[in-house]
């Protein structure tokens, strides 16, 4: 079930939030969990065991850590839980990876192809990745004592399966929602910011990233685009993945609102970055936090000299690559990304705002996002090298007419309102001053007008595409 069809909006969410509001406060938390596993179970119901099982294991680890009475039974509990967790992640996510490479590499060096692996057929469960990193965080905080464990199984379950945000995210700790768990306010104030918040997050996906979707997915399989064609393909796939994945978060975000929950903001307009190190304190927060507790501090972070430090950069951004993804061009992206962080931190980025000169570091950062997001987007090594030799004006300059004939004007329009909106805080303060100031309860009046005209036109455009998953459901 996808937050954006008819389906959820107009059954699963309105149905749930009237059983949600009618159950008394003690059991609501019960009734969350019962509805998380049926929104979860309408995909594929085999997988629900799995995440319950997941989510059962790590409070086991994290409960044995706690009681263990010497150190190293505690170190054995915590391994028990996160070699498990990463064991079970490793099979369905990279073990077709594994083995295919190592094929390709007995092919190459000129071994029968008998010699390969073989393996059955294996589908990856709907956010696996996030409920993983969850879970690790759940017991090396509880192990560590940075967080009180679950006072509840079923508290844990509830937020092991919480259908809000358990498919893409934000990444969410328990240590930040334990308390919210046992004490949640319900008012109308935070359940009206959350109705506004979930179709600004849906508006975000069905106007503007489903939009522009099919003129990435055109210019993408050009064989030899032009000069024009790959800096468009690379800006269009940028407008796309924010607003696909921002508007989720949104969406979650809003939904918790509804539910009485506070979840932590996972976008602060990444594009305004003038740093690829600013860009990651801005893009997917929650995810480059997890990194950086619970990998790059760990591995050492800026404390062991300069060069320990570039690699520890280096290693952190090419296994939060490899996180997103089985394929070698994810890997790729993490070393241009901790490549230039790297660098960045060598010319003295740590407590500055930007080491490029001012005039050039925002559109340089840019330029720096879309070379990678190419990478990141591509199919293959091949095909991102294919947009890259464009790029630099391998097959020409100019757009050929058959893009420029099947280029619809309204996924023009919507990536440059796309491109416009995702810089906004550059723009918006100064427009604001000129704008005369609205009254509190005008304000409130359209800011609730615009909501339900946005929610009416997502609507109508929703019966007529159909279903468009989230990009980050493939992660």
């Amino acid at each position: 079930m996808v937050f954006s069809t008819p389906i959820f909006l107009f059954g699963f969410m309105p149905l749930f939030l009237v059983a949600y509001y009618l159950t008394p406060p003690r059991h609501r938390t019960k009734t969350l969990l019962i509805a998380s596993c049926l929104f979860y179970g309408w995909w594929k119901l085999g997988y629900l065991a799995l995440v319950l099982g997941i989510a059962s294991l790590s409070y086991l680890a994290g409960a044995l850590a706690l009681r263990a009475t010497t150190e190293q039974g505690r170190l054995w509990a915590v391994r028990f839980g996160v070699v498990t967790n990463i064991a079970i992640l490793g099979w369905f996510k990279y073990a077709w990876f594994i083995a295919g490479s190592y094929t390709d590499a007995l092919t190459r060096l000129g071994v029968e192809a008998g010699g390969g692996i073989s393996l059955p057929e294996i589908v990856l469960p709907i956010g696996l990745s996030f409920l993983v990193f969850q879970s690790i965080s759940y017991i090396l905080d509880v192990a560590r004592g940075d967080a009180p464990p679950a006072r509840r199984l079923v508290d844990f379950l509830a937020f092991s399966t919480l259908y809000p945000q358990l498919i893409a995210g934000p990444i969410l700790r328990y240590k930040d929602l334990a308390h919210q768990f046992e004490h949640r306010s319900h008012t109308m104030a935070k359940f009206t910011q959350g109705v506004r918040r979930f179709i600004t997050g849906l508006a975000m996906k069905i106007l503007i990233a489903d939009s522009v979707a099919p003129l990435t997915d055109r210019l993408f399989a050009l064989p030899a685009p032009s000069a024009t064609e790959a800096w468009l393909a690379a800006s269009a796939y940028a407008v796309q993945l924010f607003f696909d994945f921002a508007g989720y978060s949104a969406m979650a975000i809003g939904l918790g609102l509804m539910l009485g929950f506070r979840f932590m903001e996972n976008f602060n307009s990444p594009y305004v970055s003038r740093s690829v190190t600013e860009f990651w304190r801005r893009w997917h927060i929650s995810l480059s936090t997890w990194l950086r507790d619970y990998l790059y501090v760990p591995l050492g972070g800026n404390r062991a000299g300069s060069v320990r430090t570039y690699r520890n950069l280096l290693l952190t951004m090419v296994l939060g690559g490899l996180w997103h993804g089985a394929n070698w061009t994810f890997i790729l992206w993490g070393i241009w990304h901790g490549g230039l962080m790297a660098i960045e931190r060598a010319f003295g980025a740590k407590g500055r705002d930007t080491v490029w000169p001012r005039l050039i570091a925002w559109p340089l950062t840019l330029v720096f996002v879309l070379i990678g997001w190419v990478m990141f987007r591509a199919e293959s090594i091949a095909q991102g090298f294919a947009i890259y030799g464009g790029m630099i004006g391998q097959n020409g300059w100019t757009i050929s007419a058959e893009v420029a004939l099947m280029t619809r004007p309204t996924e023009v329009i919507c990536l440059i309102l796309g491109a416009v909106l995702s810089v906004h805080p550059m723009w918006w303060p100064a427009l604001r001053s000129l704008l005369p100031a609205a009254t509190p309860p005008t304000h409130s009046g359209l800011a609730g007008l615009r909501a339900l005209t946005l929610f009416a036109l997502c609507a109508v455009i929703i019966q007529a595409r159909g279903e468009a998953p989230f990009l980050y459901f493939q992660f």
